[in-house]
Parts: structure tokens; C-alpha cells; sequence
């Protein structure tokens, strides 16, 4: 992957600061940087990113492939959280605007 494609997936990834926002928002308490929360926090904002490169690049089907493993990542850590604490669970889901 050279040139324009390569700076354009580097460009939809997080960078390290955007992340931190992330994970300061959704930590539960203060070393709390890999929960459930915020690795789904984290997946939404990339999967938002991803969904709107691909409304301009149609035919892009490496970027889609990898939006649905994104996808089902989400899902099975929601699922998870729902099973193991609903309330947190519902929280995330209205905080970040998901279905059910």
C-alpha cells in the first residue's frame, strides 16, 4: 500500500491523543485503560470514522472487511457487558447513541 491509500487508512485510525480523550471520558476509575467500556468507546469512534471514509470510497472492500471485524468486536464486548453488568451496559449504550 503506497501513497494516497496509505495516508488515507492512517488518517481514519485514532491518534494517541484522541484515544486519551476517549479513555478519560469512559474510565470508571483512575488506572482504568483497557475495560469493556472503553475498548467499546473506543471501536464506536473508529467504526464512525471508518463508515464515513467508506460513504466517500464506495469500492473500498479491504477498509469494509475490516469495518465488520470492528463491528462484531463491539458486539461480543457489549454482549459481555450486558451479561455481566446491565446497568453499565445501558449507560455505555446511551452514552454513545448505540441500538440495543
Amino acid at each position: 500500500m503506497h501513497g494516497k491509500a496509505f495516508f488515507a487508512i492512517i488518517a481514519m485510525m485514532l491518534n494517541t491523543k484522541q484515544k486519551s480523550k476517549i479513555i478519560e471520558k469512559h474510565r470508571s476509575h483512575a488506572t482504568d485503560s483497557g475495560s469493556a467500556e472503553i475498548q467499546i468507546a473506543i471501536l464506536s469512534e473508529e467504526i464512525r470514522r471508518l463508515a464515513l471514509h467508506l460513504k466517500k470510497h464506495a469500492k473500498d472492500n479491504h477498509s469494509r472487511r475490516g469495518l465488520l471485524g470492528m463491528v462484531a468486536r463491539r458486539r461480543k464486548l457489549l454482549d459481555y457487558l450486558a451479561r455481566t453488568n446491565a446497568r453499565k451496559y445501558n449507560n455505555l449504550v446511551k452514552k454513545l447513541g448505540l441500538k440495543k
